[in-house]
């Protein structure tokens, strides 16, 4: 990587299950549903904090349950919205945005546009986790590392991350693009058509649930992510 400053952003977009008293009666008789990785990213906080204190850099994490609404989902999506919030009135629905999801999406873009103004690059990782199995099909990578290959910059960065990653824990399965494609509909897409491809990267890391089960692995691979997102430069 070209010898000038990264500045690292750190983003967390389902760091927690937490549900407002106003929106609890939705979730009456639910609780096992918000709990799952259907209403959070168990693991993703501590991950983001780990890497957020190795990199010295600012952390945004929105706390409050994707079951509410998706701040990962552009806005008019599909997913936006659950069944439990898909039939609330409009006027709900812009609560909603207006203390949940525009707050933490401007948070983050504010934080990589400040970054831009006294770096020269900004790498913004997105941490998230996910489950093993997804309808009836086994995931078969332990850590995920989602980029747009389009953008050369994010590439670049994306390579060298597996690359060290590997070194750092050659027993961890890491894939590029995988369980997900980096560049499909979420924050870092948005963000890279409001920053330039030679001085922004959006990188999202995924980590599966299943190291989250084992105490170890999970330990190391918590700290060879921060490491190596730590030692970008």
């Amino acid at each position: 990587m070209p010898r000038r400053r990264v500045k690292i952003i750190v983003s967390c977009e389902h760091a927690g299950h937490r549900v407002p008293p106003k929106y609890r009666p939705l979730f009456r008789g639910h609780a096992r549903v918000l709990t799952s990785h259907r209403g959070w990213d168990p693991g993703a906080l501590e991950l983001a904090r780990a890497i957020a204190f190795a990199s010295n850099a600012p952390l945004v994490a929105n706390t409050a349950s994707r079951l509410l609404v998706e701040c990962n989902r552009s806005l008019g999506h599909a997913q936006l919205f659950s069944e439990f919030t898909r039939d609330l009135d409009t006027a709900e629905h812009l609560r909603l945005l207006a203390t949940i999801y525009h707050p933490h999406r401007r948070a983050v873009e504010v934080a990589v546009r400040s970054a831009l103004r006294r770096n020269a690059w900004v790498v913004h990782v997105g941490v998230h986790t996910f489950t093993p199995v997804w309808n009836g099909k086994r995931r078969n990578v332990d850590v995920g590392i989602l980029y747009d290959p389009s953008r050369r910059f994010e590439g670049f960065v994306a390579e060298a991350l597996v690359r060290r990653l590997r070194a750092e824990v050659p027993k961890v399965r890491v894939g590029r693009n995988a369980p997900y494609r980096g560049w499909t509909d979420g924050l870092t897409t948005t963000l890279r058509g409001r920053f330039p491809a030679t001085r922004y990267a959006g990188i999202e890391i995924e980590v599966n649930h299943g190291l989250l089960r084992k105490p170890d692995a999970w330990k190391q691979v918590r700290r060879a992510l921060a490491t190596v997102v730590g030692t970008l430069d």
